[in-house]
């Protein structure tokens, strides 16, 4: 029986992708070089700190690692100054709608996201309310596919992981499900997400038959 679901945040919830790669694409600019979406499809998984680096050597930069900490945290302002003009209407399609239906079934919902900015992003979507708990990058010290983030929803929810089931778009997400003994729910390509329980291109496809004949 499914007592709770657990949703990774960009590329389920959100699309964050695109502010990500204009704050690079802004910071690049101010380096003095262009940063191409081309580019940009090196960075996808990548964390921020590596994909500054990437950034770096597409321009022929050379930096100190204190310089690197410095562009790092500035390529966050610009992202973050980006992401709270989002709005509302943001919500990939379905997500609202099945989190409410969630809600209304007594299905306890959380956050599961790497983000250290996901409440800036849930606050702006009008979501926060949706949510029981949310577990970000403040909250974890290990990155997928470890579990932590996913067990420590759990955890918060007081849910057995057995009874719990996971949204995620990426591989490592879902292989982190599976570590924590949840079942998964795949958002995307088959051919990335085949160790889900069940693959959809998008919560629009969900409902609560679909979640309770997960096997």
């Amino acid at each position: 029986m499914i007592k709770a679901c657990l949703f990774d945040l960009d590329g389920v919830i959100v699309d964050t992708a695109r502010y990500h790669y204009i704050a690079w694409k802004k910071l690049a600019k101010e380096l003095g070089f262009d940063f191409s979406e081309t580019d940009n499809e090196r960075l996808k998984g990548v964390s921020r700190m590596a994909s500054l680096d990437i950034l770096l050597e597409i321009g022929g930069i050379n930096m100190t690692q204190a310089e690197k900490e410095r562009l790092a945290h500035q390529k966050n302002e610009h992202y973050v100054s980006f992401i709270t003009q989002m709005q509302a209407d943001e919500v990939l399609p379905g997500a609202r709608e099945f989190l409410k239906a969630c809600r209304e079934a007594d299905i306890a919902t959380a956050l599961g996201s790497a983000s250290k900015n996901a409440m800036t992003i849930l606050d702006r979507l009008k979501l926060t309310d949706l949510f029981d708990v949310v577990v970000d990058g403040t909250h974890t010290t290990k990155a997928k596919p470890d579990p932590e983030v996913f067990l420590k929803g759990a955890e918060a929810l007081k849910v057995n992981p057995a009874h719990c089931v996971v949204f995620e778009d990426a591989e490592a997400g879902v292989e982190a499900a599976l570590a924590a003994g949840m079942k998964c729910v795949g958002i995307g390509h088959p051919e990335v997400l085949n160790k889900a329980h069940l693959i959809i291109d998008g919560l629009h496809q969900m409902d609560l038959q679909k979640l309770n004949n997960i096997q």
